[in-house]
């Protein structure tokens, strides 16, 4: 069966409740999930933040789901204690968990004071902090000097195979550098199809593993309800570069929300009443080439959702020939 995962968005919903959404998600056939590493939602009316570290012990021990993360080493985490994490999920659910690491968003970083660096500067303590972090894994001592600083460091607890180091890109210029030191890409869904031009230009390069597509969807029984729901929720987030990655405070982002129509969130959000139209959405995403894609729906209230995917969407992918392909 093609990889069809469920996204849990701490931003949104507290996290007792998203651990009963998530084994809800796997009673109705989603077959893996993933979420986001936050310290602040994008708005006051998401208005959640749970640690997802601790979560995922809790998320991994209750379900049966593979599970992924996608967070950001180099200043608020260490590289060495996101590889202590990564080590310790990895040891305990071998082959369950991988690790998507993003060069990080002002709003979640800030708060360490040291300041925002600039995206270049971002991007090379990325690779930097991935290189420490594999090496860590993969049972070295490691020193290092450069935009991140280890001494002597060792990673005890891991698992006998390291899990897999995935990069989190949107543009595909990003997707490209990613190709020389990534297990796979995750990134999301974009208007006129650039999610499908960074898995081309990830592929291109030489990119190797998986590649996941985050798709963010709202539906509910009727088209308004569908539209209120994405405006409520999500308007916050349909920015791109350099907006998203350096605005540092909910504040900020529900004043540029305030400005966002309709028609903008549905430029970054697939919005329908019609559940075949998400089940066509999703088909298009696996025959533009991804491995998995992970549902994010964009509504606080996720169990009729997940019903009435599990119900109508989901089985239509139960076998590989729907697509002709079959990925775990």
């Amino acid at each position: 069966m093609p990889t069809i995962g469920f996204h849990c968005s701490h931003e949104q919903i507290a996290p007792s409740q998203l651990l009963e959404d998530v084994k809800h998600a796997e009673a109705a056939g989603f077959t893996a999930a993933m979420c986001s590493d936050h310290l602040e939602p994008w708005s006051t009316d998401q208005g959640q933040s749970g640690y997802a570290w601790s979560w995922l012990g809790a998320a991994l021990n209750a379900t049966n789901l593979s599970f992924g993360v996608v967070t950001a080493p180099g200043q608020r985490y260490h590289p060495v204690i996101t590889a202590q994490a990564i080590g310790t999920l990895g040891e305990m659910f071998p082959g369950r968990f991988w690790a998507a690491l993003g060069s990080g968003e002002a709003i979640n970083e800030h708060v360490t004071g040291e300041g925002w660096p600039r995206k270049e500067v971002r991007d090379r303590r990325l690779i930097e902090c991935a290189d420490v972090i594999r090496r860590l894994l993969d049972g070295e001592e490691v020193s290092h000097d450069g935009l991140v600083s280890v001494d002597r460091a060792r990673v005890w607890s891991r698992p006998s195979r390291r899990p897999d180091l995935v990069a989190a890109a949107v543009t595909t210029e990003k997707a490209a550098q990613a190709a020389s030191w990534a297990d796979g890409l995750i990134t999301v869904n974009q208007h006129g199809g650039g999610d499908r031009h960074a898995l081309e230009a990830y592929r291109q390069h030489g990119g190797r593993g998986q590649v996941r597509l985050q798709l963010h969807v709202s539906w509910a029984p009727s088209e308004d309800e569908a539209v209120e729901i994405a405006m409520n929720q999500w308007r916050s987030n349909v920015f791109g570069a350099p907006v998203a990655w350096d605005i540092d405070s909910v504040a900020g982002f529900d004043e540029l929300g305030r400005h966002v129509t309709e028609d903008d969130v549905k430029r970054s959000v697939h919005v329908s009443s019609d559940l075949e139209a998400h089940a066509a959405r999703i088909r298009q995403a696996f025959d533009d080439g991804f491995d998995a894609v992970m549902v994010h729906f964009v509504g606080a209230d996720q169990s009729r959702f997940i019903d009435a995917f599990g119900a109508q969407v989901l089985p239509q992918f139960a076998t590989a020939d729907v697509i002709g392909r079959s990925t775990s």
